[in-house]
């Protein structure tokens, strides 16, 4: 068995897809830590489950492959009371536990109680980690071109923070200023401040929405951020009304990839213009890019890699 092959098994036993818990489809892994409101699979197996309910009510035959296609939860209802797990369950953030409202989440305390807790208070580790010549962006995160990141959450909730890229390009920040809570953000507008020494820079908001929950921490320890940019150093959260429109702004999965990697050789001209050529493969940049280009103005990179 071929690392790949093994690497596609460990995600399909950590991380089975809804669909396929519910014995659905038989193989299918999630790949976007369970934001299913964005999931394109999702999506075209509800579609294929309503069109069933509909000739199923109308009496007419289903053939082929999709006739066995119905929702999940209806799936799971033929299941005893017993048997039937919780979506959180499902979701692996909590032990098994029952369903206790035939998968009416929005009439469950429970599901109420846990999405405040969850949301607010806990911050998910990423588990599979897409690494670009030593650059690093989690699996099922959304990427900006200005390198912020969103990680959707429940309903039209995100998180976002800033990438790795940009935390080694500008390297250990004294402060990130996320705006006010209440206040609402534009997508591409540059809202979020930043700053080391007296050197300052805004980056763009990913995407549109409401200010609901800052990471106020960042206020005197940017670097928090450059220790761990993509748990502990997530900025803040958006309540956002345009989420799917936005979401076709970014980038996600080998797009991403793609995009990092042309950000990098990018940075190693800019680097060779310096210091001249580089080894082959580029070599590791370190954790303080700008620190360790004296000669490189910190407006010239922002202008460059932040876009503002």
């Amino acid at each position: 068995m071929n690392s790949t092959r093994i690497e596609r098994e460990a995600k399909l036993n950590s991380s089975p897809c809804i669909w396929m818990q519910a014995a659905v489809v038989r193989r299918k892994a999630c790949e976007i830590d369970y934001q299913c409101e964005s999931c394109r699979f999702d999506r075209a197996l509800g579609r294929v489950a309503r069109e069933n309910r509909k000739l199923r009510q109308q009496s007419k035959a289903l053939t082929g492959k999709r006739r066995k296609i119905v929702f999940w939860k209806d799936r799971l209802r033929t299941l005893s009371a017993g048997q039937q797990p919780c979506l959180h369950n499902m979701k692996r953030r909590i032990d098994f536990r029952t369903c206790t409202h035939d998968y009416q989440c929005g009439n469950c305390e429970f599901d109420q109680y846990f999405n405040d807790q969850y949301t607010v208070h806990a911050v998910v580790q990423p588990v599979d980690v897409l690494s670009i010549k030593g650059f690093k962006i989690p699996h099922g995160y959304y990427l900006h071109r200005g390198h912020t990141w969103v990680k959707i959450e429940e309903g039209s909730t995100v998180r976002i923070g800033l990438d790795d890229f940009a935390l080694r390009l500008l390297g250990p920040l004294d402060r990130i200023e996320a705006p006010l809570i209440g206040k609402e953000l534009e997508q591409d507008r540059a809202d979020i401040l930043l700053g080391r020494g007296s050197n300052a820079a805004r980056m763009q908001s990913p995407v549109s929405g409401v200010v609901t929950d800052i990471n106020s921490d960042l206020r005197e320890k940017g670097n928090l951020a450059n220790q761990d940019p993509y748990t502990q150093g997530w900025v803040m959260r958006l309540h956002s009304n345009n989420l799917r429109r936005d979401l076709k702004n970014l980038m996600i999965g080998d797009q991403a990839g793609a995009y990092l990697d042309e950000e990098i050789n990018s940075l190693y001209q800019v680097i060779e213009e310096e210091v001249g050529p580089l080894a082959a493969d580029g070599g590791y940049l370190g954790d303080d890019i700008y620190g360790n280009l004296p000669q490189t103005s910190w407006q010239k990179l922002t202008r460059i890699f932040l876009h503002t």
